[in-house]
């Protein structure tokens, strides 16, 4: 028998909480970070690049990104689609960069940064419950053709369970960090 099918799927719940991490990291809290716009789709000379492969960006100050194009005709493209974008963000055009200021956030803004926090967590949710289901998929087949006894397929239920619940509770604590960041 190949690779146990629980063991298959750590590897995919890893990348899954990776996906998460840098979910949460493009919601905006109360402070600049270079996530929140490094993967912003532009449309430079024909080809959608993100503006992390356009420039240079930093947060000189906790309400302020700055962006620095490599190539000083992308400066208009990447002002366009920051304002595009869902961020609700004027940028400022200046000789060579761009640079954001991060208003304060308000109470309604900060409901709505709550339910996107919730939208992105379900569509992980929904991935792991279908690596969930692929494996036990997996270990009734094994079952079904012999290779493990009824004993060891309700065993191997059970740990995958236990698995899926792990992986659930690091879910939510990160969820509980970031809605306490945005709180904040």
């Amino acid at each position: 028998m190949e690779k146990e099918p629980i063991e298959k799927i750590k590897p995919e719940l890893e990348k899954v909480i990776d996906f998460f991490k840098k979910e949460l990291a493009k919601i905006r809290v109360g402070r600049a970070t270079p996530s929140l716009v490094e993967d912003i789709s532009v449309d430079f000379l024909g080809e959608k690049l993100t503006i992390k492969e356009l420039g240079t960006i930093f947060c000189p100050d906790r309400r302020q990104i700055t962006i620095q194009p490599w190539d000083q005709s992308c400066l208009e493209p990447i002002e366009k689609a920051i304002s595009r974008s869902s961020l609700k963000l004027n940028p400022i055009v200046e000789k060579d960069k761009i640079r954001l200021y991060l208003p304060p956030m308000s109470e309604e803004y900060r409901q709505e940064l709550l339910k996107v926090l919730t939208e992105r967590k379900e569509i992980v949710k929904r991935t792991i419950r279908r690596w969930r289901d692929e494996a036990w998929k997996e270990i009734q087949e094994n079952f079904k053709e012999g290779e493990i006894s009824e004993d060891d397929k309700y065993r191997k239920k059970k740990e995958l369970q236990e698995l899926i619940d792990e992986y659930s509770e690091k879910l939510d604590d990160l969820e509980e960090k970031k809605k306490k960041e945005i709180m904040e």
